[in-house]
């Protein structure tokens, strides 16, 4: 007779649940040991983000990613436990990235423009929608159909989020600084030249 093990979903909405996936997928190791007094010393030699948690709490979420398939924990022959981030982990990580993504904006503004272009086909209608969703998001200006222009650098958010949305074939960047009906943008934007 075969048995069926049914995994209860839980939504990542803490932001302590949050931040111990970030610090996972950030490389940041965690490592517990099997005697209580080689997890305090272990402890004591983790990074400070690890130390602000709660360690009930930390075992309580480790368990409750292990539950869903997020982490595994691999144990070596000392007994000291590693936690390891799996493939679903990682990409759960890149979903709180994209939500907490903002393009930063320098104290004084230098005159060149950033814009994304993109075409993408018909049957990539969802990711095309999501890129432009989060292209307003970050308050991009929607110039034209696929066009979008932000007046600071954005490069390496621009490539996260194709990346993410798996749309980057389809996606360009360039910087311009020179570019017609520019008080439109700079009235959007209220910027000076």
């Amino acid at each position: 007779m075969r048995k069926t093990i049914f995994v209860r979903k839980r939504r990542i909405s803490s932001p302590v649940k949050q931040k111990v996936l970030l610090l996972l997928q950030a490389g940041v190791a965690l490592s517990f040991a099997g005697t209580l007094p080689r997890q305090f010393r272990i402890f004591e030699e983790l990074a400070k983000e690890w130390k602000q948690i709660n360690r009930a709490y930390l075992y309580r979420i480790i368990r409750e990613f292990e539950d869903e398939q997020l982490v595994s924990i691999e144990e070596d022959e000392g007994g000291t436990r590693t936690v390891v981030l799996l493939e679903r982990g990682k990409k759960r990580a890149l979903t709180f990235h994209l939500h907490k993504m903002e393009i930063a904006k320098p104290t004084q503004w230098d005159g060149i423009w950033h814009a994304v272009f993109f075409d993408i086909p018909e049957g990539w209608k969802t990711a095309r929608e999501s890129l432009r969703l989060k292209l307003y998001d970050l308050d991009f200006y929607h110039w034209q159909k696929s066009v979008f222009v932000h007046p600071y650098p954005c490069r390496d958010e621009i490539d996260f989020i194709a990346t993410f949305f798996n749309v980057r074939y389809f996606v360009r960047y360039a910087t311009l600084s020179t570019i017609s009906h520019e008080a439109e943008l700079l009235r959007h934007f209220e910027l000076k030249k």
